[in-house]
This record gives structure tokens, C-alpha cells and sequence, in this order.
């Protein structure tokens, strides 16, 4: 009798799903005249998302406040987060920490988001591809062909990813979501392709805190590369090997 090789037939049932499921979302849309997928696989005709780029971002817990929420606060205006019917923290992009470090009793307080690894737990364990990673390393979620099985949100060591329980009325054109569905934070990708920095940072930086830092990690001569090389800095959860594209200091 001749073996079969699981994988193989596990990859091939994949690969004839999301073929199947490509083919529907194809004829949906999250919102009038808008698609995710469109929103996302490139940033203009003439600037193509490439791999030359790798977005990320800084975190200085130094001058994180605690019970400052202005990065919290910028995130639910910019999603239409407002007035969920799930408790604030499930229906958050990003949320503040507060930590104490047991044995000196210093405690930081510092923003958890999506890390937007380049090895990202949630592509890897996707049936469908709707987890997936940008080339210029934006972590994102093909609304169109979730089907909400909430694998990506068990195997995010961060608990960056939330389920879309309520019925949504009122949605942005810029900011797609959907019922029966999985999200997290995107970097403000629609901001990015327009050069513009995410809601967080840029309220961050009107506010004086200064304690986000967004930019191309591969172009020595941008600021946040010159920070990464300055200042002493860890990622959380190293010993993972995400290589991850947030990056914290003074943890």
C-alpha cells in the first residue's frame, strides 16, 4: 500500500480553499466601494510595497506615562472603536500595561500591540490566508476570507488579536470591519500608504510624550534605525525568535 504524506494533502485542501475562497471575496465588500485586500497589497501605482522596506516601531517606557490613554484614545477614534458593547480592552487595537518588576519594585508602563513579527504565529497557523504578512512587514487580516476560527488569536503570544461579535453599523471607508471576524492593529495601514505615521504615534508626538517612534527599520538613516542603534532596546518574548517589528526600551 502506498503512504500518504499528510501534509502534502493537508497543503493541497489548503490551497484549494483559499483558491475557493478568493474566488467569493472577490464579490464582497466591507464597505461602499471599498475592499480590504485592495487597501492593502500595494501603497500607490508608482510606489509598490516591497521588501527594501520594514516598517516598525519604538517604544520608550521612559516616557510612557501611566494613565496616559492618548495612543488608546487615538486608536478607537481612528477605528470606530466607540461605544463597543464588549468590555474596552477586547475591542482595543492597542492597550496600555502597567508592569512591576518583582524584584526591584520599579514599575513601567508601556503600549501592547501587534508586534507584527516577521515569523508571525498567526500567518503560520491561518487555514485560509487570511492572516498574513505584508512585504514591507505590516501583519494584516484578509477580512474577506476569515471565517473566524480564531486559530491566529490562540497562537498570538501577545493577545494583540480580538473577534468581532456585534453587528457594526456606521463603518469607515479607510478601516473595513466585519462580524464573525478577527482584527488587531495594522499599523494604520491606510495612513502608511499615504505617508503619514499611525494614529498612535502622531498622537503621541502632539501631546509632548514622544514615546512612539515609527519608521523604516531597514534605512539606516532613518530616525527610529539611528534610536534602535542608540538606545538599549529588547524585544518582548526574544527567546521566540519572531524577530518582531516593535521594539521596546527601558524594559
Amino acid at each position: 500500500m502506498r503512504a500518504t504524506n499528510s501534509k502534502s494533502v493537508f497543503d493541497n485542501r489548503r490551497r484549494k480553499f483559499v483558491s475557493r475562497a478568493g474566488a467569493t471575496a472577490a464579490m464582497l465588500t466591507l464597505a461602499p466601494g471599498f475592499r480590504l485586500v485592495d487597501l492593502a497589497i500595494a501603497r500607490s501605482e508608482d510606489e509598490p510595497v516591497s521588501d527594501k522596506v520594514r516598517w516598525g516601531m519604538l517604544v520608550d517606557t521612559t516616557k510612557c506615562a501611566q494613565g496616559c490613554t492618548d495612543c488608546v484614545d487615538a486608536c478607537i477614534r481612528e477605528f470606530g472603536l466607540e461605544g463597543m458593547e464588549r468590555p474596552k480592552t477586547d475591542a482595543q487595537y492597542i492597550r496600555k500595561l502597567d508592569l512591576k518588576d518583582k524584584t526591584t519594585g520599579k514599575t513601567y508602563s508601556l503600549p501592547m500591540l501587534c508586534q507584527h513579527c516577521e515569523t508571525a504565529p498567526c500567518v503560520d497557523v491561518c487555514p485560509t490566508g487570511a492572516s498574513f504578512r505584508r512585504s514591507d512587514g505590516i501583519v494584516l487580516v484578509d477580512k474577506h476570507i476569515c471565517i473566524g476560527c480564531r486559530y491566529c488569536m490562540m497562537a498570538c503570544p501577545y493577545k494583540a488579536r480580538s473577534f468581532v461579535h456585534e453587528n457594526l453599523t456606521n463603518q469607515l471607508p479607510e478601516a473595513p470591519r466585519g462580524k464573525g471576524t478577527v482584527e488587531s492593529c495594522n499599523f494604520c495601514v491606510h495612513r502608511v500608504d499615504r505617508d503619514r505615521e499611525p494614529a498612535c504615534v502622531e498622537a503621541c508626538t502632539q501631546a509632548g510624550h514622544d514615546a512612539l517612534l515609527f519608521g523604516d527599520m531597514n534605512n539606516p538613516g532613518s530616525a527610529l534605525s539611528k534610536k534602535l542603534r542608540e538606545l538599549p532596546i529588547r524585544q518582548i518574548r526574544a527567546d521566540l525568535g519572531l524577530n518582531t517589528g516593535v521594539r521596546y526600551h527601558g524594559v
